[in-house]
């Protein structure tokens, strides 16, 4: 199986700090993979590293796909819902890649994305504006907008997170959609019983990768202790890590 991402020995810093150290690896095409790891063990730092949003103090990231090809979710906390946009003007952004920033949208895209907006248990919300939605319906928007960017790699970042059960399940149901056409799927995720339950593939992250692989081996209790246990002893102080060749 081919790569569609491929880390060469990374590290990625803030204020001379470590956040990813030293990851090598690689995402399968067609996989579908959750992130996992404590609070500030860089998993949205990864995501940003593979869109090129952080510089690379070490190592290298290749990939085989174009910017447009890649399909990103942040956190919802990252995002503006103060601006005046409906619902449909919001997921029609999802034809940028294709159409332009500012290009004109045909009686067809517009259809496109009221097929998007159905597909996520939204029909009816055209006109309403995004600061009137609830979290749980802000995030189907968003997916409705993925829905519409047709992408081959799709980034999503903690995208389940302060949002119902009902709607989580509806959106695990499009993302295992996705994972079914064939493409390539990455998660930040903190739910250990959610991931064992849905995703194949896991990456658990403590800065470094302690393990890559089958979720089932890769969760594997002394892994997550192990985890634990570096989190519980980061020193945030310490002097940035550098290698050294003799």
């Amino acid at each position: 199986m081919t790569f569609v991402v491929r880390f060469d020995d990374v590290t990625v810093s803030y204020d001379r700090h470590p956040a990813v150290h030293h990851l090598s690896g690689a995402l399968r095409a067609g996989t579908l993979t959750a992130i996992v790891g404590p609070n500030g063990a860089g998993k949205s730092t990864l995501l940003k590293a593979i869109l090129r949003l952080v510089p690379l103090n070490e190592g290298r990231i290749e990939t085989t796909l174009q910017r447009r090809e890649i399909a990103y979710l942040p956190q919802q906390a990252e995002i503006d819902r103060r601006f005046p946009l409906t619902v449909l003007d919001v997921v029609q952004l999802g034809h940028w890649p294709s159409a332009g920033l500012f290009g004109a949208l045909t009686v067809e895209a517009r259809g496109r994305a009221r097929v998007a907006l159905a597909a996520v248990g939204l029909s009816g919300f055209e006109t309403r504006r995004l600061a009137s939605l609830s979290a749980g319906q802000f995030q189907r928007v968003l997916f409705a907008r993925m829905l519409l960017q047709d992408a081959p790699l799709i980034l999503l970042d903690e995208p389940f997170t302060a949002i119902d059960a009902k709607t989580t399940a509806d959106l695990i149901a499009v993302v295992r959609r996705w994972h079914g056409e064939q493409r390539t799927v990455v998660a930040v995720l903190h739910d250990i019983d959610q991931v064992r339950r849905h995703f194949p593939e896991s990456l658990l992250l403590a800065r470094e990768a302690i393990a890559w692989g089958p979720t089932a081996t890769t969760l594997k209790a002394a892994n997550l202790r192990r985890t634990r246990a570096m989190a519980e002893y980061w020193d945030h102080t310490a002097p940035i890590c550098e290698r050294r060749i003799a």
